[in-house]
């Protein structure tokens, strides 16, 4: 009748509610936002941004998270779940402190991929999920070897040590001049090995032994090296040569 108002229909192109919550599962949205995370780090991740990744509204992204803090928590257990399955994978080689270089490369080429990653991996070991069993898989293969508790435990937070700051280091954004493509980064190595090369030999003997190795130097290598001091100072420690057989896990 005229002067009535005619009921309101929702919008065919409008998804219900329920609809919505439904449209994304938990590992579609995280993947989204390890996309975003990988693609500008940190400050990229917002619930907005995600939704709008997403294609979906603000509300259906917190029927999965709580919040920012939770989604990056999620985000960072989303992706150590990748790298524990890596771990799964390797073949077993019976010397512990060869499978825990496997593990910690592994963990290392994740993190360097993901300077976002680095700085938050660890902070999950006060509850259940992918950090704390990242943690306890890495210290399984210690519990192979004849060391003490601290032992054991100094020995994880030295191959964590190595991975972390080797990854957060090449993790770095490069220099606008070579993001620019002005200089290549061995140009740009070689303007501090220049500098090097012009000081006294006398004041700077150390610099002028390693001038050499270090223009060109190969960054990964570099990691590599660190890793293998690392755990032959572990094999000293625990007395085992490589290659000799593992006693029974948890002995």
């Amino acid at each position: 009748m005229k002067g009535m108002t005619p009921p309101r229909q929702r919008p065919a192109d409008r998804p219900s509610r329920e609809r919505r919550r439904a449209s994304h599962s938990i590992e579609a949205v995280l993947g989204a936002a390890v996309e975003l995370l990988d693609e500008a780090g940190e400050p990229a991740l917002t619930i907005r941004g995600l939704a709008s990744r997403l294609g979906t509204g603000v509300g259906s992204v917190y029927w999965y998270v709580s919040g920012r803090d939770d989604l990056l928590d999620r985000a960072v257990d989303h992706v150590l779940g990748g790298v524990l399955a890596e771990f799964e994978r390797h073949p077993r080689t019976g010397d512990p402190v060869d499978e825990l270089r496997a593990m910690a490369v592994t963990l290392f080429e994740a993190v360097v991929d993901r300077p976002w990653l680095g700085s938050r991996f660890m902070r999950g070991i006060d509850a259940e999920g992918n950090s704390l069993r990242l943690y306890e898989e890495l210290g399984r293969q210690l519990l192979r070897l004849d060391l003490t508790p601290l032992q054991r435990f100094h020995a994880v937070t030295a191959v964590l040590g190595v991975v972390v700051s080797a990854a957060a280091d090449l993790g770095q954004e490069p220099p606008q001049a070579v993001v620019d493509g002005l200089v290549e980064r061995e140009e740009y190595l070689g303007r501090y090995a220049t500098v090097w090369r012009a000081l006294d030999p006398g004041e700077y003997p150390f610099l002028h032994d390693v001038v050499d190795e270090f223009d060109g130097h190969d960054d990964k290598a570099q990691f590599l090296a660190a890793l293998d001091l690392t755990l032959a100072g572990l094999r000293l420690q625990a007395g085992r040569a490589p290659g000799a057989d593992a006693p029974a896990e948890g002995s």
